[in-house]
């Protein structure tokens, strides 16, 4: 079976199929556009992804996964409804440019118990397997921890990018993925799914994230976990839908981060160009530089606008030099914004988190505007408001 036939094989009806079949017969995949987008991600992937034979099979793998665990929560909702009841309207978000400190920023207020938040094991694989208990999800981690094993041997720079860890908590890029109206782009080259996506209302990817985090939460509280106070979440694509995460969850509260994009940008086109390295045949990183960057002026541009729109208290500015630097008065300032008192405990919580996972223990990340087609001039068209704005005095 040729390359280019292997990857047309990958229709909506058979991917429905396979997910049925690995549920044991389940149909039901909840009620939103998830056939409509998914055909439209499969049709950019058949015409332009490039995609390697292994490529294929990690990407077909993986959607099948994101319809098994659909299958699996909506059995779920409709075998519990007090799941639906679960209120969550006031999540913390963290917002910004890919490599601004957010990764550091939410695992550092993430070891506050009185935060829910989600760790990678939990964003990759949100719904029981058929041969674990609700209680002991021991497959499910061993499952992401060897996943995170092959992608740092497949691609041991991604570390130095994004520090990866299955049992941390990571952003909620991957159940945002499960409405298959998410930054495919990340992975694979797909221009036209991405400018599909932006003619689209994408309230979906919000619907199932709420519901999504439902269902994590009880599953937290099924395992014993304790209660938290309210949700942390952090992606930089909710720059690109911001309107639509403020109504969604109407008393969020979003914290912006700000960073110069000459340093921000090729560092992101640099991550997707690594990740790409996964499931194409000879990523061209002119290419990431290009489609990544108009990706992330465009975002800034629309939360820009978005914030114009709402409330100033809605939102608190925090610059990445501050992060590094200051860490402990950021928190400060997050604190108080969130409504929680900065404990004593909650204090030397975070001092112990930072003393243990400081920036200089991680590989360095070497990266330039030029490797991927970028230039200065680029950057000050592109982003002369934002830095008028944000960053006229910082460095």
């Amino acid at each position: 079976m040729s390359k280019q036939s292997r990857i047309e094989d990958l229709t909506v009806d058979k991917l429905l199929s396979s997910a049925s079949a690995r549920t044991n017969g389940l149909s039901h995949f909840g009620d939103d556009n998830y056939r409509a987008s998914l055909q439209a991600l499969l049709d950019a992937l058949v015409a332009e992804a490039a995609l390697s034979p292994s490529g294929v099979q990690l990407l077909e793998e993986r959607l099948i996964g994101q319809l098994v665990n659909r299958l699996v929560m909506e059995d779920y909702l409709a075998r519990y409804p007090e799941i639906a009841q679960i209120r969550i309207d006031d999540p913390l978000v963290i917002v910004g440019l890919p490599r601004t400190g957010t990764t550091m920023l939410q695992r550092t207020l993430a070891v506050d118990p009185r935060f829910y938040s989600a760790a990678w094991w939990e964003t990759r694989l949100p719904a029981p397997l058929a041969d674990e208990t609700l209680s002991q999800p021991t497959q499910r981690i061993a499952q992401a921890k060897a996943e995170v094993e092959l992608m740092t041997e497949v691609i041991p720079q991604i570390l130095a990018i994004h520090p990866l860890d299955a049992m941390l908590c990571d952003e909620e890029f991957m159940l945002m993925e499960h409405s298959f109206m998410c930054a495919m782009d990340a992975y694979v080259n797909v221009p036209s799914y991405t400018r599909w996506l932006d003619q689209q209302d994408q309230r979906p990817v919000y619907t199932q994230l709420k519901k999504m985090l439902q269902f994590l939460q009880w599953q937290k509280q099924q395992r014993g976990e304790p209660a938290g106070q309210r949700w942390l979440l952090k992606a930089p694509q909710h720059l690109h839908t911001l309107d639509l995460l403020l109504e969604v969850f109407p008393a969020a509260q979003v914290i912006l981060t700000h960073r110069e994009p000459a340093q921000t940008i090729p560092s992101m086109a640099s991550m997707a160009h690594t990740l790409w390295q996964m499931y194409c045949e000879s990523p061209d990183p002119k290419a990431a530089g290009e489609q990544w960057n108009h990706r992330m002026a465009r975002g800034i541009r629309h939360a820009m606008q978005v914030r114009q729109q709402h409330a100033a208290e809605r939102f608190l500015d925090i610059h990445f030099a501050d992060t590094v630097k200051q860490p402990m008065q950021v928190l400060e300032k997050v604190y108080a914004f969130a409504g929680l008192p900065f404990t004593d405990k909650s204090r030397a919580d975070a001092q112990a988190w930072l003393a243990q996972n400081t920036r200089e223990k991680r590989a360095s990340h070497d990266y330039s505007l030029e490797r991927f087609g970028l230039s200065e001039e680029q950057m000050q068209s592109d982003y002369a408001e934002y830095r008028a704005r944000h960053l006229s005095t910082k460095n």
